[in-house]
């Protein structure tokens, strides 16, 4: 059995196209926010929500992930409200920011095994208008950064490097080699 330790359904909707069966096990693990530390900070909170998990499944494999957004040397995680939200919009607006994800994986009785994740997004110049209907439609207080490439991002992203899936939240990138023993991704 393979259970994601996350209540992030964009992290759910992307094992499930990558045809993996897994159970969902949200976790209440606290978060860290170290700073001057992004890559820090994402592997300590992918490493306590899997901790979480196993603790309460000691027999199942266990995938655990953060990402926060990275830019002008703060750490942007989900917005406490709706104007946080559109403030952090105000600010990355016009800008490059690096988007970082830790992943941790375990088996029963193996190893904790982590990787992190760099991705680059520019978001276009956005208006007050722009970022009102944005935040409004697509309501990001559960997205670091206040926002969610795959849900309207092309209103507010101007373009992007490295992978889709770690910008939503999950890369496949290090999980694709961790997986691949028949059982874990099977029945």
């Amino acid at each position: 059995m393979m259970i994601l330790a996350s209540k992030s359904p964009r992290r759910a909707k992307i094992l499930a196209d990558h045809g993996l069966s897994f159970m969902v096990e949200p976790t209440e693990a606290d978060e860290v926010s170290i700073p001057r530390a992004p890559k820090r900070t994402v592997l300590v909170n992918a490493a306590r929500k899997l901790k979480a998990c196993r603790s309460l499944h000691p027999d199942a494999s266990v995938i655990a992930a953060d990402t926060i957004v990275w830019f002008d040397g703060r750490i942007y995680g989900k917005p406490r409200d709706l104007e946080e939200a559109r403030s952090f919009l105000r600010e990355l607006s016009g800008n490059t920011h690096s988007v970082f994800t830790g992943v941790a994986f375990c088996r029963p009785d193996g190893p904790l095994q982590t990787a992190v994740v760099e991705s680059r997004v520019t978001f276009r110049k956005l208006s007050e208008e722009l970022v009102a209907r944005y935040v409004e439609s697509v309501r990001p207080t559960d997205r670091a950064g206040a926002y969610d490439i795959d849900e309207s991002g092309d209103l507010i992203v101007a373009g992007y490097t490295g992978s889709y899936e770690n910008i939503m939240g999950l890369p496949m990138e290090p999980l694709s080699g961790w997986l691949q023993e028949p059982d874990i991704c099977s029945g």
